[in-house]
């Protein structure tokens, strides 16, 4: 049986429980959140469901603790304007079932991308690179995704984060 040696602060400001070997968990209430914007314009789709993904878990920060919501909110503007490498948008197919018998259906990448709700593409996307359970479901909701630039968090001042500058590889170049 562990025994609670302190309750303070980290340097990253989190407040944090140290146990007698001084392993540091964090809890969710006590995690500063952040709101970061990301346009996936000419963006890999991957390669920007990664970084995403890792926000929202809150890998990038100090003080992640697998067991706790330690990620940021995400904003995602611009997913009809994603990319694909290869011939992805014609050969992957995206399969669901309706529940009735024979009710299998599918749909390439294109064809999700040009219907109403391409938005549902880049969250898919994300929400496959998590582990399933309760914790990633509370942590998928963190994620906004929006099909135009135009999005309705302009008042949690979202922090820009340019994804094409992490590596040469997260962006392609258009072909006209």
């Amino acid at each position: 049986m562990t025994q609670i040696k302190s309750y303070g602060s980290m340097p990253c400001g989190f407040k944090v429980i140290t146990v007698l070997m001084g392993t540091p968990f964090i809890r969710s209430q006590d995690v500063q959140r952040q709101w970061i914007l990301i346009d996936a314009e000419g963006m890999v789709m991957g390669r920007m469901a990664v970084v995403i993904a890792n926000i929202l878990r809150g890998k990038n920060k100090p003080c992640f603790t697998p067991n706790a919501d330690c990620g940021d909110h995400v904003v995602v503007v611009n997913a009809d304007k994603v990319v694909f490498t290869g011939k992805k948008l014609d050969d992957k197919k995206h399969y669901w079932h309706s529940g009735y018998p024979g009710g299998i259906k599918n749909r390439t990448m294109r064809q999700l991308l040009d219907e109403a709700r391409p938005d549902r593409a880049v969250h898919n996307a994300v929400r496959r690179m998590m582990s399933k359970g309760p914790l990633s479901r509370q942590i998928l909701s963190k994620l906004k995704v929006y099909k135009g630039a135009e999005h309705p968090h302009v008042a949690q001042q979202p922090k820009a984060l340019d994804v094409a500058k992490l590596n040469r590889k997260n962006s392609r170049r258009v072909e006209s």
